[in-house]
């Protein structure tokens, strides 16, 4: 779907008063495919034009409806609609449409067989500073659809070195945008959980991970990330069978975040998927949080990520810190696990990470996340 379309005016109003901000967002609910679910697409601009073609602002491949079936205009803050002379019609709470009818919320719009129901939401805030930031969510709300439908990713990728030779062995994939109000991977899940849709976000950010990761050297390893809410869910391993058939060489290797990592049978199950697939798995963040232990054991992975909060100056502490470290990646590696350095940042903390056994590290000193076309393309 193409929701992107530009237009004369946005529906959406943000009124920068320093008393009072409101935000009006109009959405149409309803299925875009048959045999889909239900799904809410805000009207981020007019005229919102609705057909069969793809330069529509709402494609639905439905046979009944027209190439160009409708538009939805603004007047004055409310919304109209009009059919552009579709072959099966258009129909408001039922009654066909003749000429422009004006629209409100909750009515039923039927553009032929294709029904939507139209909602407005408000947000308002009393000061402009929290006015600001309903604003701010509600253009994030409006953006995700397309977001997510025009696939309107930018990953980046930050270098993951070998402490022993200083060569690259791999990248992490990390998600951007240039979508105001959905930047940051923050912004992007912080919508996502607004419209229970973490799950098919965190897909669509690998898939486009993959396909433009594609881009990098054969040899390489790509780490990618996975949202807790899908390890508790069925469709993870579809998803992970999805991006192995587009990039059936690519060395990859999924991460876990440590407050993803769930019961023993599950983890076995994912870990079993995951070999099946010639895909690695990786803890992130171990030391960030309540750290399980038990979890290496049952289920050790293939790589384990140690957080930046017990590394950041690691090369300034000659006490316990230093000797746990020490300790934590003895264990590992006697366990067959690779132990990673995260947030390595000067020359000094990859030096004393090397010191203590860590094989790998990624960090600002090494490199930035960037988009593939600042590490170039492979030969």
């Amino acid at each position: 779907m193409n929701h992107g379309a530009s237009g004369q005016r946005s529906p959406v109003t943000c009124m920068n008063a320093q008393t009072t901000t409101v935000s009006c967002v109009w959405i149409l609910v309803g299925r875009v495919e048959e045999d889909g679910g239900p799904r809410r697409i805000p009207i981020n601009a007019t005229p919102f034009r609705v057909g069969r073609r793809p330069a529509m602002s709402l494609c639905l491949p439905c046979q009944t409806v027209s190439g160009a079936h409708a538009e939805i205009v603004e007047r004055n803050g409310e919304l109209a609609i009009r059919d552009l002379g579709s072959t099966n019609g258009t129909y408001v709470n039922g009654t066909r449409v003749q000429e422009e009818t004006a629209l409100g919320p909750g009515d039923v719009i039927q553009f032929a067989t294709a029904a939507f129901r139209l909602q407005r939401e408000e947000i308002s805030c009393s000061t402009r500073t929290l006015g600001e930031d309903a604003c701010d969510t509600a253009v994030g709300l409006i953006q995700f659809d397309k977001l997510i439908n025009q696939r309107a990713v930018i990953p980046h990728f930050q270098p993951i070195v070998n402490l022993k030779t200083g060569a690259t062995v791999g990248y992490e994939a990390l998600a951007r945008s240039s979508l105001f109000g959905l930047r940051t991977p923050k912004e992007m899940f912080d919508a996502a959980m607004q419209l229970d849709l973490e799950e098919e976000l965190s897909r669509v950010l690998r898939e486009e991970e993959v396909r433009v990761g594609a881009g990098l050297p054969a040899e390489l390893m790509l780490f990618l990330n996975t949202h807790p809410v899908e390890v508790r869910r069925s469709g993870l391993a579809e998803s992970l069978q999805a991006i192995r058939r587009a990039a059936p060489s690519q060395p990859l290797v999924l991460e876990l975040h440590e407050a993803a990592v769930g019961g023993r049978q599950a983890m076995l199950e994912l870990k079993g998927a995951l070999t099946g697939l010639d895909i690695g798995l990786a803890y992130d963040d171990f030391g960030a949080g309540q750290s399980r232990l038990l979890e290496l054991t049952e289920v050790p992975p293939d790589y384990l990520k140690f957080d930046i909060t017990l590394l950041r100056g690691i090369h300034l502490d000659t006490g316990h810190r230093m000797r746990m470290v020490g300790q934590l990646v003895h264990m590992v590696r006697e366990m067959g696990i690779v132990p990673l350095a995260e947030g390595i940042e000067c020359r000094e903390e990859g030096e004393a990470c090397a010191e203590l056994g860590f094989e790998l590290a990624q960090g600002f000193y090494y490199g930035k996340p960037v988009p593939l076309k600042r590490l170039g393309s492979k030969s």
